[in-house]
């Protein structure tokens, strides 16, 4: 790689860092592309564990101006192939990372860097639940944003959980509260989000233990965002589907609330060009692109597609129930089902199942999603509503079946279902006989039909957010450049 002459203006350079699992990643990759295609030198930091599985997944390599660098998470070495424990790892990269952090930012900005083509670190950004970075960031004189991953709703019921303490309402008093009608309580007090009840806001205050670490770790990164100094907060939606939310974020924080997604559609709208850069895959699984193939031998609205995300367990009964709910539809569907998707063993079906479903039914460990919900043949998607899946959904006009995990996928659920219109959430307790009726009701059904015409208008809505000369995703991402991320360079 050649050096960068002196007399030339360094490009600016911006340090993006991920919180260390798929969901944050894959948003966050789409950004630094986007970044790369206006100009920047991107610095992609991965921790060793994750890059060790983006090699096994696919081919990696450091581009001249897209380069990749690793830091430690802090957690035992291993060779597996999971999605780490999430509250261990907010616990680990939060204790451990700042010191690594500030050493990368260190070497990329010595001498030897420059001389190898590497402009000084002009900007950070950062995933919002990473927010030690800021010590980092202001340590080295740099502007730096917050990525929240999540939904616009998602990341505002977790401002208030500080909110939820202090009201009474949460720790939960005993185990009862879970099951005796508690958690159906209505917040009717959180602006933008009229009469959601607990139940429907993230999960991590679902405790009887007030020291529980997620119930301290969430509040704590939310006020980082709130008090400390971070230029900017951004977030991948857009205006038209959480306008009120991102007022009532906006009126919270007190500083600038980019909203510039679909980052997908605003990476495609924006088309980067280097092919290198946009083959660059997130993916920490291998991805089985021949179920595309196998869609288009399907019908156009046939096939149901069923993927709960990279991080969602569930138990082997739960399996069982939603296999045989798929098999009883009679419908054609597309599954995908990590290794790890049963809770402490390996995720096996029943032979019956398999032989019953040969004809209308694919499994797949992995596939290109996008793709997967942008075919013709798809006419619904059950989900476990993480952000990504959900915000890929609404952009590609699928409407869901929403069966949510954890975190704030319970949050997306509610607004899927009752503001976008766009989803019918099933039972936490899952029984075939409810699968199969919501799954033909998706695919054949009066309110699939319907949702299908409101998930077909947000996708226009969700198009014009991206384009230029007027789509307010689009204006945002220029604001979020021009304004913060370029300020350094200017000095």
């Amino acid at each position: 790689m050649g050096s960068m002459g002196h007399s030339e203006k360094p490009k600016p350079h911006a340090v993006c860092i991920p919180y260390p699992a798929q969901g944050h990643k894959t948003p966050m990759l789409k950004l630094a592309k986007l970044l790369h295609h206006r100009g920047f030198h991107v610095t992609f930091v991965n921790t060793e564990y994750n890059h060790n599985r983006l090699r096994k997944s696919q081919a990696v390599s450091d581009l001249p101006s897209f380069r990749f660098a690793t830091i430690p998470d802090g957690l035992p070495p291993t060779d597996s192939d999971v999605t780490q424990d999430i509250p261990s790892l907010c616990e680990s990269t939060r204790r451990t990372c700042l010191p690594h952090f500030k050493e990368l930012l260190a070497k990329l900005n010595d001498v030897a860097s420059f001389e190898d083509g590497v402009p000084p670190v002009s900007c950070v950004v950062s995933d919002g639940v990473m927010s030690f970075t800021l010590d980092a960031a202001e340590e080295l004189g740099v502007p730096e944003v917050l990525f929240w991953t999540t939904s616009a709703c998602g990341f505002l019921g977790y401002m208030h959980y500080r909110d939820l303490i202090d009201r009474g309402i949460v720790p939960l008093k005993d185990e009862s509260y879970l099951t005796n009608g508690y958690l159906d309580t209505v917040i009717d007090w959180i602006p933008a989000m009229s009469n959601i009840k607990l139940k429907d806001l993230p999960t991590f205050l679902r405790t009887t233990n007030p020291a529980e670490f997620m119930a301290e770790f969430v509040p704590g990164e939310t006020e980082r965002s709130r008090s400390q100094n971070p230029a900017a907060i951004i977030l991948n939606t857009f205006d038209a589907l959480e306008h009120d939310v991102l007022a009532s974020l906006s009126n919270m924080l007190a500083k600038p609330v980019y909203s510039i997604g679909p980052l997908q559609l605003l990476a495609n709208d924006q088309t980067i060009t280097d092919p290198s850069v946009k083959n660059i895959s997130s993916s920490l699984w291998k991805e089985e692109s021949e179920c595309l193939d196998w869609l288009e031998t399907k019908p156009k609205n046939s096939v149901v597609y069923v993927n709960f995300g990279s991080i969602t367990v569930m138990t082997n009964d739960q399996l069982v129930e939603f296999a045989w709910g798929l098999a009883n539809s009679k419908k054609d569907f597309l599954w995908v089902i990590r290794p790890d998707l049963v809770a402490g063993e390996t995720a096996v079906l029943p032979p019956e199942f398999v032989a019953k479903t040969r004809d209308r039914g694919l499994l797949a460990s992995w596939c290109p999603q996008e793709q997967v919900l942008n075919h013709e043949s798809v006419a619904g998607f059950l989900t476990h509503n993480g952000w990504n899946s959900t915000l890929e959904s609404v952009s590609a006009g699928v409407p869901m079946i929403c069966w949510p995990f954890f975190a704030e996928q319970q949050t997306n659920c509610w607004f899927a279902c009752n503001e976008w219109g766009v989803g019918m959430e099933i039972n936490s307790d899952v029984k075939r006989d409810e699968v199969e009726a919501q799954v033909r009701e998706l695919v054949d059904g009066r309110k699939g039909g319907e949702m299908r015409k409101k998930a077909a208008e947000w996708k226009r809505i969700a198009a014009e957010a991206v384009t230029g000369g007027g789509g307010s995703s689009f204006a945002g991402l220029d604001s979020l450049i021009e304004r913060v991320l370029l300020s350094s360079s200017r000095k």
